[in-house]
């Protein structure tokens, strides 16, 4: 059964398919602006898009290229940079290091490239240069370059923009210098009462600057994916304009369809109302795990609801993943001695968990696909279970990410879990050198990491 996924751009659902000969899918997920912790409605969109991973690569073994970009330069970077008075460089690493350490946690799977907007610059003032001598870009009076929206006719197509009154809202400094409300920056002439010292030579005929934000992702997908992709996603927070914008300056610049497909994952409600720090509902991961939730269950709880429909989260939301991921973990243990014993039943693949699959396969219906998954254990006789059994769960927790092991378990913070994700991608990868540096970090924090054929265990260091 083929993968089908609602279309943002067709308001279809459509097969998932490469393109290309090499039937090699290209797969790209708007990443994290690194200035502050990714909240948890930041990770909803970031665990979906890890199951929709995790479905492809069962679909498409070996074939997946994914990618997933870094924003570490825009207004909010350089805000916090200058808030701090630190380098911007530093300021996003440190970003950059939690978020990792929490997509660990929450069992994310590592994008095959994760570049970051600063380590392209060449390649953004590439295209930039393209789209002005195509004349699909201008440069402003101040050395600014904008793209300009009337020489693209489908602009709209993606938001539905034309169908609406168009609404922008622009700073002072941008309605000083465009020729049109609608359009948008490609190049930032630098302002060093704003920039600081962050910038770079522009374009031919603009000024020292920084690249728009929009920018960035177009110019990173054609270097590392190609002028055409298979599947962009990403939270319908960003549908416009980034999308919007990212199509009409990568079709320009490119002369080919940029994506073939679109998906959106819908917003997180908190409590039944958009998260704010003054309504007290705004949560990042560390918050909930100081509470005394582990990051399973975030992640339970994240994948809860239909992408396509906005979820609300709660505390009790939280008490209920933690009680599903129990069922999951007894069940487990039920079914090892078929796993770990010698071959028994039949030797053909198990039918039990085909629904989950199925219901994954179609629009990602996790809901659906969470209800079939405890059906099935629920109606199930373990005394029967075959080898079959247990590896067709050992595919389902892997689509759905749902790490049961005992480090689960352990009390360890999600830093730890972190380092121990890291450490152990690392192994798999054969990256011995990292492995041990990692090793060595987690026996300084006071953790010892016991390898095991299919997963790890995380213990406290006894002390000597």
């Amino acid at each position: 059964m083929a993968i089908r996924l609602f279309d943002s751009l067709t308001r279809e659902v459509l097969e998932l398919r490469p393109s290309d000969p090499d039937g090699v899918f290209r797969f790209y997920t708007c990443g994290p602006t690194v200035y502050a912790p990714a909240h948890i409605g930041n990770f909803r969109t970031f665990v979906i898009n890890d199951v929709l991973r995790r479905l492809l690569e069962l679909e498409f073994p070996g074939k997946v290229r994914h990618v997933r970009n870094l924003t570490d330069v825009d207004d909010r970077t350089i805000g916090q940079a200058r808030l701090e008075k630190r380098p911007l460089a530093e300021i996003t690493a440190k970003w950059t290091r939690l978020f990792h350490e929490d997509c660990a946690a929450l069992n994310c799977l590592t994008p095959h490239v994760e570049p970051a907007a600063t380590g392209h610059i060449r390649e953004q003032v590439d295209m930039i240069d393209v789209l002005m001598r195509k004349g699909n870009a201008y440069r402003a009076a101040d050395g600014s370059v904008y793209f300009k929206i009337s020489s693209f006719p489908d602009y709209g197509s993606l938001s539905r923009i034309r169908e609406r009154e168009l609404k922008v809202t622009n700073s002072v400094f941008d309605a000083d210098h465009k020729d049109d409300a609608g359009d948008f920056a490609l190049w930032k002439a630098f302002k060093p009462e704003e920039d600081g010292d962050v910038h770079w030579p522009g374009p031919q005929g603009a000024s020292e600057g920084r690249p728009g934000w929009h920018i960035e992702c177009s110019a990173m997908i054609k270097k590392h994916l190609g002028d055409t992709i298979d599947l962009h996603s990403g939270g319908v927070d960003l549908l416009f304009p980034h999308h919007e914008n990212e199509i009409a300056q990568s079709q320009c610049c490119n002369g080919a369809t940029f994506s073939r497909h679109w998906f959106h994952s819908e917003h997180l409600l908190v409590d039944g109302s958009t998260m704010s720090k003054s309504k007290g509902n705004y949560y990042v991961l560390g918050d909930l795990v100081a509470k005394g939730y582990s990051p399973m269950a975030v992640r339970y709880a994240l994948l809860a609801g239909h992408p396509r429909k906005q979820l609300n989260f709660t505390l009790d939301s939280l008490h209920a993943a933690d009680s599903a991921l129990h069922t999951l973990r007894a069940f487990e243990k039920a079914l090892r001695p078929a796993l770990e014993g010698p071959a028994r039943g039949s030797p053909g693949p198990s039918g039990l968990f085909d629904e989950v699959l199925a219901s994954l396969r179609s629009d990602l219906n996790l809901p659906a696909a969470l209800g079939a998954l405890f059906t099935a254990i629920n109606s199930f006789d373990v005394r029967r279970a075959s080898r079959a059994d247990a590896l067709a769960l050992e595919v389902v927790k892997s689509a759905l990410g749902f790490d049961l092991a005992e480090a689960a378990e352990t009390g360890a913070p999600p830093e730890i879990l972190g380092l121990a994700r890291r450490r152990w991608d690392a192994k798999l990868a054969r990256d011995f050198a990292t492995a041990d540096r990692l090793r060595a970090e987690l026996s300084a924090a006071g953790w010892t990491m016991l390898d095991g054929k299919a997963d790890f265990r995380l213990e406290r260091s006894r002390k000597a």
